[in-house]
């Protein structure tokens, strides 16, 4: 995340990894979820928050979330089920479930068949938010595999060229194992930057740079701009593929949220995401048996070879070091889990109130 979007030392208020989750659990509960899934919840939301990934943590998610349950959008006890499958593939209905709960058990899935055949795949229709893709992908590392999750989201980004929304921020996510090195672990949106650093951007009460962010007519606004107000149509209400222009390249952001929308949407048969009337959001995970291509600590060794040849990269002027996709993430989880999970005090202020409202007890 850009240094600007980052907590300040003066808004930062620290938590305990445990107190946070416990908290999250209790408030899942409250919502008469099955304890199994508000511990698998609150995994994913904390494991957002230790590696750094604010905006998919309990700071934007989780209140959306519980919003959800409220509202009776996300349905509380799911009866998800396969309706397709053969040896390596499998395709779910998850029954408005939310995302954060299903995505996990439908990866488990995948290293199943991954460990049989070699490759596992599975798609779900028919669901609602899955929280950071990562957190998916990463469950296959511990099997020696390479992860990968893809999600298809409502309607928010311009295509090239277009003045009307037809594609989510579509993020995919990959990660691959190492020997000695952090593992390599690839989570972006496919537009410029992910929807919920909007509103980081609200919290902070800081501009969008430039390239972010189209007007109505659905061209770039190619200078700073305040963050818009949710739920607004205003003329920054909606985002670029990333590489904003075509002579920067958004044809190919723009190419590659296609991509997620056939895989994750097309292939569920659940429509895509432009369709009108579909408020759900499709996945598609997959799990990649390193041993069925070759041998394993073979792969995990070049790996470290490749990874260290990055880090080693001369930095340009201004910049301390050449990093890697998962690094940074790797470096922060060990930080925080000794130093507290940093909040803003919104957010607390939100946790303790909501904790209060739903009668029970905040952690923190």
């Amino acid at each position: 995340m850009l240094e600007r979007y980052k907590l300040g030392e003066q808004d930062k208020i620290r938590v305990a990894e445990g107190a946070l989750r416990e908290t999250i659990i209790l408030m899942f509960e409250k919502m008469g979820v099955p304890r199994d899934d508000c511990r698998l919840a609150a995994d994913v939301l904390v494991s957002a928050d230790l590696r750094g990934v604010e905006s998919h943590g309990v700071s934007n998610m989780l209140r959306m979330y519980i919003q959800g349950y409220q509202e009776r959008q996300i349905k509380i006890d799911p009866e998800w089920r396969i309706v397709r499958e053969s040896p390596s593939t499998a395709s779910i209905d998850c029954d408005t479930g939310l995302g954060i709960i299903i995505a996990p058990k439908a990866m488990e899935i995948a290293i199943e068949k991954a460990r049989n055949v070699g490759v596992g795949m599975v798609t779900m229709s028919n669901g609602r938010h899955l929280g950071m893709a990562s957190y998916h992908a990463m469950l296959a590392l511990k099997h020696d595999m390479i992860g990968v999750c893809m999600t298809s989201t409502p309607p928010s980004m311009f295509p090239t060229f277009g003045a009307e929304v037809r594609l989510g921020t579509n993020p995919i996510a990959l990660a691959a194992p190492a020997d000695k090195e952090a593992p390599f672990v690839f989570d972006a949106a496919t537009t410029v930057v992910a929807a919920n650093k909007l509103g980081l951007a609200r919290r902070l009460g800081i501009n969008l740079p430039s390239g972010w962010v189209a007007d109505s007519e659905g061209t770039p606004i190619m200078e700073e701009v305040a963050p818009p107000i949710p739920g607004s149509e205003g003329p920054q209400s909606h985002l670029l593929p990333l590489g904003s222009t075509r002579e920067m390249g958004s044809h190919k952001g723009y190419g590659l949220a296609c991509i997620v929308e056939i895989l994750s949407s097309v292939l569920t048969g659940g429509g895509f995401g432009a369709k009108f009337g579909r408020p759900n959001f499709n996945h598609y995970v997959a799990a990649f048996h390193i041993e069925a291509f070759m041998d394993t600590e073979e792969f995990k060794q070049t790996m470290d070879e490749f990874l260290q040849t990055l880090k080693s990269t001369k930095p340009a002027p201004g910049h301390e070091r050449v990093l890697y996709p998962g690094l940074p993430e790797a470096e922060c989880e060990i930080e925080y889990a000794v130093k507290g999970i940093p909040l803003h005090p919104e957010v607390v202020e939100w946790m303790r109130n909501t904790c209060n409202d739903l009668s029970i007890e905040c952690g923190f």
